[in-house]
């Protein structure tokens, strides 16, 4: 295994002369009151991808929303994964989890569409999954939910990889 992989299989990536789009998943006002009254600060959650099984998040905390979300993209930049697609579709079912979040991201046939709500929408569209079946459990929180589907699919492996792995060929890994 080379050093820049995780032990799950999902490769960080570089950002340079990679095409990225952003989306904004959520944004927060936060308010600190002062003698001098209210002071109000952004924060926002953004999910970058090339729609082509690249992806990353990053949150963005500023004055003014424009600035939040400019730091937010910069800061997903930073951390980019590479995710196993087939097919338009993922290679099998996956539960992630972070913090009270989890869910759970199924398999689907072409034509299904991506049946996710919000935060997971998002992450799923941007790396570009066409057809997918998901369920957020537990908390709804906009970061952990993120944070959650990232971590369902860094630990998603195709049979390549599975058959590298175990040093077979990649028809043993389907017929056993």
């Amino acid at each position: 295994m080379s050093g820049n992989s995780n032990a799950s299989g999902a490769k960080r990536v570089r950002s340079t002369d990679i095409e990225l789009k952003d989306k904004l998943v959520a944004v927060q006002r936060v308010t600190k009151v002062t003698k001098g009254g209210r002071t109000f600060s952004f924060g926002a959650i953004v999910v970058v991808g090339n729609e082509k099984g690249v992806v990353g998040y990053g949150l963005g905390k500023a004055r003014e929303v424009t600035d939040a979300v400019t730091k937010g993209v910069e800061d997903a930049k930073k951390n980019l994964i590479k995710v196993a697609i087939t097919k338009g579709t993922i290679p099998h079912e996956q539960l992630g989890k972070y913090s009270g979040s989890r869910v759970f991201i199924k398999p689907a046939a072409a034509g299904t569409g991506v049946i996710a709500g919000g935060a997971m929408r998002a992450v799923l569209e941007s790396v570009g999954i066409k057809d997918v079946l998901a369920k957020s459990l537990g908390s709804s929180n906009p970061h952990n939910v993120v944070k959650a589907t990232m971590n369902a699919l860094m630990q998603l492996r195709d049979a390549r990889t599975v058959a590298a792995q175990r040093s077979v060929e990649v028809e043993k890994v389907y017929n056993g």
